[in-house]
Order: structure tokens, then C-alpha cells, then sequence
């Protein structure tokens, strides 16, 4: 018995239901199997689909066509072949996928024909290949698969049905060649524009079906900007992409940059390799969409997670506040129990306002603090968010943000009335400040505490006494610093106290929750402007933050996540001695960070990271530090590394890099790779 298993399924993750997609009203699965049913070879056709509900529409599909199908294991496809082959009680397997419905039924009737002259094992196209993507075709007997099903352990050989075939060295295979090379066309469907391109094809030859490769070969001499469409595609992309990967290609056809976060753009940590996209995340571990564990000794949320992912204490009184009722006509307690808990703490304070994210906590500084200034002009220094009002400073000078966080930030959309409104200064360095002072109206100043490095000489309070002066509104953005070295903003540490200060990321322990506190005089002034949002007043956020402010205390967090870094930063330090690396390592010590003193510090950071997934990490070159770190992970953690370092001291001694890199280099930039 010969027969073809087609190896199908609806839950696609670059392109969904694309076997369903329509072609002059008949779907790309009903057009492959009326296309090689001409075959003179097959003795059955089945349909080998996963039991994920999605397909059941194809199976409709199938019961109304008379199609024979079997329905097997997701993930384990080798299972599913196997099985479906046992059932019908097949001695060859003609292997096929849904998603190439060009496949030409003489094909499949030549491999047939050759793989029993031969008496072959198994016999595929050649490695590497001549005929085009899509006319994959596999022929092997039923005892070849039945030992790979038995034998292959791997999660890889398991998802891809031949691999584990192939590599058995006690096999007859033999390889097709086509009469030229013709590999370079595509003709399967993975994505939308692969199926914009075979719909094409189909078009041009319509009414007829049943038309040959050699036919399509024609077209292509005759019409080839036909398939110009998907030419950019790489063959076999699919099997060594992840998961995460593929959602993140269709992710980028639907959403501009591809999601709406940039800290989390995979392109800024490893291209083409980084998960990307997560199913669960607990403690410091996360589940990706393969159901890999990763430990995460990397961004925790970008800093949101202090306290670790899904803390039990904090998700209990979220989920019993969920279940009473989330949003109402009526305020929620929580918003007031809140703003006195953070003014308590900062005595200095007397009012307290709130925002589900640092980006709209900092536009609203800035509009109060422009209501009480009456001047426009802005004086800024660090990284404040995505407003026109701080992207402003770019019009300038397009390098004038590059040494605030993120070099390469774009000011298209930005109004260009806005020019000179926004000065930058840098930190530590109180001239530039006095010099972005020059201007006589700026009437307010925003900028981080402290970031890679402390305040020296005074700086802050320099910059206090001088704003005092000149009565300038001083506010301190604490989103990232606030509550990791101490119980509230960092600030309190140096005895400086702002008009206004902001608070987010920690504060809610992975719930949207941003608070400012400032001080009467000023804060009174929002008042006079109209600040206002309804989702500002949903009771989640200020839920979690109470909880998350309470369990801090209990623990004294912010000693235990500086206590780790110092860790964190001592491995690093000993490895740079060790391995006579040039390393510059600053930061909070609850967010060490390092770099490379080399021209390679960007391929490093990538070689980190590719190295650091193999063994089940997430990280780069900074670590945002979670109560949820204990000894054990710092010590594998520790030991991982450790071999890296010694590679990259090999390649500081002449080794080549580029020889290690497995993808591209990870960006420094603003500028998308993608």
C-alpha cells in the first residue's frame, strides 16, 4: 500500500488557517489533494492533522471531501506520521505538507517509480536542493519511519518527521536532482505575500488545475515578476526558527515595530534568536511559546517585577478585588490609601497623583510644572519617555538624547514649533547644566537621580540650590531608581529633595501603576489645567501597589536586591581580573550593569546572550535584580559565564568573533534591524 500523508494543520503561527485561504473558491488543502489525486502511484491520500481545536474546520473540510484524515499529537508530528501510517497499513510513505499545494502529481509518480527501481530507503530532493521550495517531496517505507519513531529523542527530529530518518546511517537514500536549479523559487506558503504569490499562479493557469512544474518553470521565464512577491523569503526559514521567532515576523505585519514596547524588540538582545514571547513567568523563570524554561537574569519585566513574577501575596488581593468589581461610576479607597502611603514617606510631599506608566506620569510633570512655571522651556537630563515635549531636543541636534539611554531617536511627528524648547544636560557635569541654563525661560528641570553612576561633587544638590535660585520646578524622575535601594525614591539617600518626583515600574510589581508626589504649591496647579484619564481610576493598579509597598517593608527589599547586585557585580569584577578583560561595570546595585572597554562590545553582548540561552538563561549585559534571585541561580549563573568570558579573551587575543555569532549583532540604536 502507497500513500501520501499530508501533513496539515489551522494553527500556523506566521500565517494562521493559511491552508484554509481561498483560491477561486477552493482552499489551498482541497487544491493539493485534487491536484495529486491524478497520481497513478497512490493507492490513498490522508490527512494527518493535530487535535488542537483550531482544526476543526479542516476536518469539515476533509468529512465533506471524503478525505481520508488521522488525528495525532500536536507537537510530536514523527507520532502522528507513524501512527497514521500504522492505521492505514502503508508500506511507503509519499511525505507532504499542506502549505505547498503547487506539489505536481508526475513528481510525486517519478519519485515513486525511482525509489523502487533503486529500492531505496528513502529519497528526497538533493542536499542542497534543485527543484523549488514547494515541490518537497519524500518518499520512505514504513520500516524506516517506524524505528525513527522508536529511536528519535530529540524535541527537533520529533517536530520534523525526516530529520531523525536521515540520520540513520543503516539506510539506502537517494537523491533526485531536477534538470536545473531551480531552488531559488519559491512556491510554498508560509506567509501572507507566499500566498499572494501562488495565488497568482493559479490565476494565470485558471481554469485548469492540474498543471505541471514544467508548466510553472514557463511562466516564470515568461512573466517573472509574478514571483518577485516572496523572493525575499528564505527557504526552510520555518524549522529553524522558534516559535517566539515566527510570532514575532507576523507580529510585525500587524503592529508598525512589531509590539509597543522597545525594550522588548528581540532585535536589541538576539535577532533571529531571542524567545520573544512568553506563556508564563513565575519567580525569576518564564515559560516561552515552545514551553522552554529560561531563568531570567536580564530586564524582570524591564523592572517591574522586584518582587518576582506572579508574587502570591500581591496576586491574592488583586484577584479578590478583581472578583468585587475592577471599575465602577464610583471611585475606589485604594486610589486614597495610596496617595497618603507615598506622601508619608516623603515628607517632603503633600500631594500625590497617579498614571498606569512612566510616559504619562512625565507629561503630566512637566504640564504642572509648566502651569506653575509659566515658561515653556524644558531642561532635561536621562531618559523620560516618548513625548513630543522630550524627543523635542532632538530638533536641535539629532545626538543631543543619544547619551540619555537611547542614541538614534527619531523626531518625525514632532512638531517643529517645539524647536529650542528642550535643553539637554549630562549628568555629573554641572557646567553643561549651567550652560543649558543660559536660556532664560526654562522654568523647569527633569532628570534621573542616578543611573549608571552616583551623584559626585555635589551634583544633585548643586542643582537643587541653583533651581531653588532661579525658581525652577526640579523634578526627579524615579521610575527605574525609586524603591530599590531604599523604601522610596532614591533621592532620600542624598538628602535632595525635588518639587516633584515620580514613582513607577516596582511600584506595582508588574501591575500599570505610576504615582508623582510633589509638593503643595505646585501639584495645586493641575487644578488649573485639565489632566485626566479614565482608565487612571481603575483599582488594580493602586491594589497591587499597596500589597507591593506592604510586602517590600516586610522583606526590606531594597537591601536584598542591593546586596545581590553587589554579588552580581563582584562575578563580574573577579572575571574581568581573571580573564584581563577591560570592563566598566556601574549601575544601581540592584541594576548592575557592564560593557566591554573594545571595539566588539556590541558583538560580546550579543555572543552573551546567544551563549547564555543554550544554557537556559535571558541576559545581556545588565541585570535587573528580583527578590526571587537566590545563590543557587547566581552560581549557575556564575559558572556559564565564566566560559564565555574566557572565549571572549580569546577573541581579544585574535580569536575571530564573527566565527562564534550565530545570528546578527544585536542594536545599539533606535534604528530597527527588522
Amino acid at each position: 500500500m502507497i500513500g501520501a500523508i499530508i501533513q496539515a494543520r489551522c494553527e500556523s503561527t506566521r500565517f494562521p488557517n493559511k491552508i484554509l485561504s481561498k483560491i477561486n473558491n477552493k482552499t489551498i488543502i482541497e487544491l493539493l489533494i485534487e491536484r495529486i489525486k491524478k497520481s497513478k502511484s497512490l493507492d490513498v491520500i490522508i490527512v494527518a492533522t493535530s487535535n488542537d481545536k483550531s482544526n476543526q474546520q479542516l476536518i469539515k473540510i476533509l468529512k465533506k471531501n471524503k478525505i481520508d484524515y488521522f488525528i495525532g499529537d500536536q507537537n510530536h508530528v514523527l507520532s502522528r506520521y507513524y501512527k497514521a501510517a500504522k492505521k492505514f497499513q502503508l508500506k511507503t510513505i509519499i511525505r507532504l505538507t499542506g502549505d505547498n499545494p503547487l506539489v505536481d502529481y508526475r513528481l510525486i509518480d517519478k519519485y515513486i517509480h525511482n525509489f523502487n527501481l533503486n529500492n531505496y530507503d528513502y529519497l528526497s530532493d538533493e542536499n542542497p536542493p534543485t527543484y523549488p521550495d514547494g515541490m518537497d517531496v519524500e518518499v520512505f517505507k514504513f520500516k524506516i519511519l517506524e524505528y525513527a519513531y522508536f529511536n528519535c529523542k530529540s524535541k527537533f527530529e520529533k517536530e520534523h518527521v525526516t530529520p531523525g530518518i536521515k540520520n540513520n546511517k543503516d539506510i539506502k537514500i537517494g537523491k533526485k536532482k531536477y534538470k536545473e536549479n531551480f531552488s531559488f523559487l519559491r512556491l510554498t506558503i508560509d506567509e501572507k505575500k507566499d500566498y499572494e504569490c501562488i495565488k497568482n499562479i493559479f490565476q494565470n493557469f485558471y481554469p485548469k488545475i492540474d498543471f505541471t512544474l514544467e508548466d510553472i518553470i514557463k511562466l516564470y521565464k515568461k512573466k517573472p515578476k509574478i514571483f518577485e512577491l516572496n523572493k525575499n523569503v528564505k527557504r526552510d526559514e520555518g524549522s529553524k526558527m522558534n516559535t517566539g521567532q515566527k510570532m514575532w515576523k507576523r507580529a510585525l505585519k500587524s503592529i508598525p515595530s512589531g509590539n509597543m514596547f522597545f525594550s522588548k524588540n528581540p532585535d536589541i538582545t538576539l535577532p533571529n534568536l531571542w524567545p520573544t514571547y512568553f506563556t508564563k513567568a513565575k519567580g525569576y523563570k518564564i515559560w516561552d511559546l515552545d514551553k522552554n524554561l529560561v531563568n531570567d537574569f536580564y530586564l524582570m519585566g524591564v523592572g517591574t517585577n522586584l518582587l518576582g513574577y506572579a508574587n502570591n501575596e500581591i496576586d491574592r488581593v488583586v484577584k479578590e478585588n478583581i472578583s468585587k468589581g475592577n471599575m465602577s461610576s464610583l471611585n475606589s479607597i485604594e486610589e486614597v490609601l495610596l496617595a497618603e502611603k507615598l506622601i508619608n514617606l516623603h515628607p517632603w510631599s503633600d500631594y500625590a497623583m497617579f498614571a498606569r506608566t512612566g510616559g504619562e506620569a512625565n507629561a503630566m510633570a512637566i504640564r504642572i510644572a509648566r502651569a506653575y512655571s509659566k515658561k515653556d522651556k524644558i531642561a532635561i537630563c536621562g531618559y523620560h519617555g516618548w513625548h513630543d515635549w522630550y524627543l523635542a531636543a532632538n530638533l536641535n541636534d539629532p545626538k543631543k538624547l543619544d547619551q540619555h539611554l537611547l542614541s538614534g531617536l527619531k523626531t518625525n511627528g514632532v512638531s517643529q514649533s517645539l524647536y529650542g524648547s528642550t535643553l539637554s544636560f549630562n549628568y555629573n557635569d554641572f557646567k553643561s547644566f549651567e550652560k543649558a541654563l543660559k536660556k532664560k525661560d526654562v522654568g523647569t528641570v527633569i532628570m534621573e537621580v542616578m543611573r549608571n553612576e552616583p551623584p559626585k561633587d555635589d551634583f544633585l544638590k548643586k542643582i537643587r540650590d541653583e533651581c531653588k535660585k532661579r525658581k525652577i520646578v526640579l523634578i526627579f524622575d524615579e521610575c527605574s531608581s525609586g524603591f530599590r535601594e531604599n523604601y522610596g525614591g532614591l533621592h532620600l539617600n542624598y538628602s535632595v529633595n525635588p518639587d516633584i518626583c515620580m514613582f513607577g515600574k516596582a511600584l506595582g510589581n508588574g501591575y500599570a501603576i505610576t504615582a508623582l508626589v510633589g509638593k503643595a504649591n505646585i501639584m495645586q496647579k493641575s487644578r488649573e489645567s485639565f489632566i485626566s484619564s479614565t482608565f487612571w481610576s481603575e483599582r488594580i493598579g493602586y491594589t497591587a501597589a499597596l500589597k507591593t509597598l506592604e510586602v517590600m517593608y516586610k522583606k526590606k527589599s531594597w537591601e536584598l536586591v542591593s546586596n545581590y547586585g553587589l554579588k552580581i557585580k563582584e562575578v563580574w569584577s573577579n572575571l574581568s581580573k581573571k580573564y584581563n578583560l577591560e570592563l566598566k561595570i556601574g549601575g544601581l546595585d540592584a541594576i548592575p550593569n557592564f560593557s566591554f572597554n573594545s571595539k566588539n562590545h556590541l558583538k560580546y553582548k550579543t555572543y552573551i546572550s546567544q551563549e547564555m540561552l543554550k544554557n537556559k538563561f535571558l541576559a545581556s549585559n545588565i541585570v535587573y535584580v528580583s527578590t526571587s534571585h537566590d545563590n543557587n541561580i547566581l552560581l549557575k549563573y556564575k559558572n556559564k559565564i565564566e566560559k564565555i568570558f574566557k572565549e571572549i579573551k580569546d577573541c581579544e587575543e585574535g580569536k575571530n568573533i564573527d566565527n562564534l555569532l550565530e545570528t546578527k549583532i544585536c542594536q545599539n540604536t533606535f534604528k530597527r534591524l527588522n
